[in-house]
């Protein structure tokens, strides 16, 4: 890196740097951190919940908690991505504590000790009780487990005796929650009138004829939109585009991919190990001991790989097979011979006619029509070719290959019973009928149960040190050059080797941008949310997996200002169509005639309709889609009548209505009413926590920290 040759130059203050930093490190700070223990106030607040500020030290002590059960529950340690979760868990039960707390305060809601004891020992034990209490051989659960459990505590280890402190504490908890949320529930209601205008949004009909004209037909090139209209579109429409943080960026990256002399290297170790294989008495061991890659011991036919079944009609015992290589690993076999398995494998094709939700006489045709393939087949056609023409399943573009599988209900069973009743390979002559339709089948590989012991090495080739250090230099090298968003585009411009990416709009909390995914990726989103960040400066280079990336800062968006370009492009066709749109209904003009002249004088792009019994809850208007204005403009009308040209959600429209069938009148509408209550019910939960955050006006930091 850069500033890594900055410090060579200069190795006498690069000696006084590590020695500071050493010192630092073992009182536990972070020098340029926001969590460094040598500076207070906000660069140690993690967040605020309800008013009361969360430090980076009470919040850690939260996370080493949930940790510490993590590691009794699994008996490891969690991994990054569990640590994401502990995390989060971790924040949301201070939310818990602090913002819900209050709220149960305010109503006097808690959980007295009578009521804890009847959840684990009374006779209203909790679920979460049952299930950590149910014999896992008998499936039944024994009160007396529990109070047995529960007599010896004071006897085991004090992390178990804290464990359950935590189980008990969470089970309140989660009845306190229980408590507030029935509360809310109970206060869903929907009434007869809201019930009754959702009957008739589902049972009311329509016939329609329309005219659509597509924005897209209109070139975007031939519409100009200036930063005052889109600024004019905002302003009118701000509740729609809420202020989020953000940053966008583009980054180049230095692969750190393998090399020839890497996979050369490896081939020639690989034919080293092989000569070990073949003399290792005990060969399993030794595949075990110098292989990247598990494989088992014994393999059916169907589970070799593709290079070593070609080569099983020359197996012999103790012969030595590869390398043969699949992606980046070489990989070497040792045949050991051959034994019995206790189930049979074969392979075979299918071409499907569905029948599954047909009716009968739809199913007769489908059999006529699988019975006409069949014979085709017979004559002597291409059983591929028919199969990617005519079968209704997902292996037709395989031409009907379904692979390798065993009769262990794999399949279903007319179909297994098929396959594997035959003697040899070939075509089924006659339909197999299963609950799926009618399958002509075809036999590639007849059955077969013998399993082949096969000592396996494989070895992936992983880039040299060599290479490594090749793929830094370059990175370090362009990192050195560039130093603006100018100068970066200049220097991908120079180097027609590099490719740049675009990731837009990237949250605080990002733990992936595109295609770059693990721990590492934090550094690079703290590095663009960094308040020393500037716009258009460029990063050193960041170790990402196996490849070194380099980042501009392109743009940033602020929760409390929100601006145009934090929503240019959504806005921009927004403003294009509207532009579109008066271009269109002005083309048409008064719109006199059929529907029919009226798109033949407008011209290429205008499409006239049907639509047959749509409704307001579900209408879809065939090649307009989903669109509340023109079903509204549609029931709003008299039969016979028609609209004016109007802008809909993706081209105008002109909508004509043939007829309306209102719903039927009915005395009860008891089941709307229901159904709509809940609806409302299933989303209390979220709901209520949304409010309480709103409420509390919870400030979440931890990205700056994590």
């Amino acid at each position: 890196m850069s500033v890594i040759n900055k410090i060579r130059e200069r190795s006498g203050l690069a000696v006084g740097v590590i020695a500071v930093s050493l010192i630092l490190f073992i009182v536990g700070g972070d020098l340029l951190g926001g969590r460094s223990l040598l500076f207070g106030g906000d660069q140690q607040k993690v967040g605020e919940i309800a008013g009361q500020s969360i430090d980076y030290q009470e919040f850690n002590a939260k996370i080493d908690e949930l940790r510490a059960q993590y590691e009794q529950q699994t008996g490891r340690a969690p991994g990054d991505q569990e640590m994401g979760q502990v995390r989060e868990q971790a924040w949301n039960q201070m939310i818990f504590e602090i913002a819900y707390q209050k709220e149960f305060d305010k109503l006097g809601l808690q959980v007295s000790p009578e009521e804890l004891v009847d959840m684990v020992q009374g006779n209203n034990i909790s679920p979460a009780v049952r299930q950590a209490f149910t014999n896992p051989q008998t499936g039944v659960f024994d009160k007396s487990s529990i109070i047995s459990y529960l007599k010896g505590l004071k006897n085991l280890p004090v992390q178990q005796q804290a464990a359950w402190a935590s189980f008990e504490k969470n089970l309140s908890s989660n009845r306190l929650r229980d408590k507030y949320e029935g509360l809310i529930r109970m206060s869903v209601f929907a009434t007869t009138a809201e019930a009754q205008k959702e009957y008739q949004a589902q049972n009311s009909k329509a016939n329609v004829k329309f005219l659509f004209v597509p924005y897209y037909t209109i070139n975007d090139t031939t519409v100009k939109v200036t930063d005052s209209q889109l600024q004019d579109y905002l302003s009118k429409h701000k509740d729609e585009y809420p202020g989020t943080d953000s940053r966008s960026i583009q980054y180049v990256t230095f692969s750190v991919a393998p090399s020839k002399e890497d996979s050369a290297t490896l081939y020639n170790d690989i034919k080293s190990l092989a000569r070990g294989l073949g003399a290792a008495s005990n060969d399993s061991t030794f595949a075990q001991q110098n292989s990247d890659v598990r494989v088992p011991l014994y393999l059916t036919a169907g589970e070799m790989p593709e290079q070593l079944r070609a080569a099983i009609p020359t197996f012999t015992p103790g012969g030595i097979y590869g390398p043969f290589r699949e992606n980046n690993t070489y990989f070497i076999y040792k045949y050991g011979g051959t034994k019995k398995d206790t189930s049979f494998t074969a392979r075979a094709s299918h071409i499907l006619i569905q029948t599954k939700g047909l009716a009968d006489s739809a199913k007769a045709e489908a059999r006529r029509k699988a019975e006409g393939i069949l014979k085709q087949i017979q004559g002597g056609a291409s059983f591929e070719a028919l199969a990617q023409a005519n079968s209704q399943d997902g292996s037709a573009q395989a031409g009907g290959d379904l692979g390798y599988f065993k009769n262990n209900g794999q399949m279903v069973k007319p179909f297994e019973s098929a396959v594997f009743g035959a003697t040899s390979a070939g075509l089924i002559p006659h339909l197999v009928e299963t609950e799926f339709g009618y399958h002509i089948l075809k036999v590639t590989q007849p059955k077969t149960n013998i399993l082949y012991r096969i000592a396996a090495i494989g070895k992936t080739i992983a880039p040299s040190q060599t290479t490594r250090d090749e793929a830094l230099r370059k990175a370090d090298e362009f990192a050195s050059t560039v130093h603006s968003k100018e100068e970066f585009d200049a220097k991908v411009k120079e180097d027609k080797s590099l490719v740049v990416a675009t990731a837009d709009r990237i949250p605080e909390g990002a733990a992936q941008i595109n295609a770059l995914s693990g721990s590492e990726v934090r550094q690079v989103v703290r590095w663009a949310f960094n308040d020393k960040t500037d716009l258009n400066s460029v990063s050193e280079p960041f170790e990402i997996g196996d490849q070194y990336v380099i980042a501009v800062l392109t743009n940033k968006t602020e929760k409390d200002k929100v601006e145009v370009s934090d929503y240019r492009n959504e806005l921009t066709t927004k403003v294009r169509n509207e532009l579109k749109g008066e271009q269109i209904i002005g083309k048409l003009g008064n719109a006199s005639g059929t529907l029919e002249s009226i798109a033949e004088k407008y011209g290429s792009g205008a499409l006239v309709e049907l639509a047959d019994d749509i409704n307001l809850a579900t209408g879809f208007l065939r090649s307009a889609g989903v669109d509340p204005v023109a079903l509204g403009k549609a029931f709003g009308l008299k039969p016979g009548k028609r609209s004016k040209p109007f802008a809909g959600e993706s081209g105008v429209l002109i909508m004509e209505t043939a007829s309306l069938t209102p719903a039927p009148a009915i005395a009860d509408y008891t089941m709307y009413k229901t159904q709509l209550q809940q609806n409302n019910t299933s989303r209390v939960g979220f709901y209520i926590n949304e409010a309480i955050k709103d409420a509390s006006k919870v400030e979440d930091r931890r990205a700056k920290f994590y």
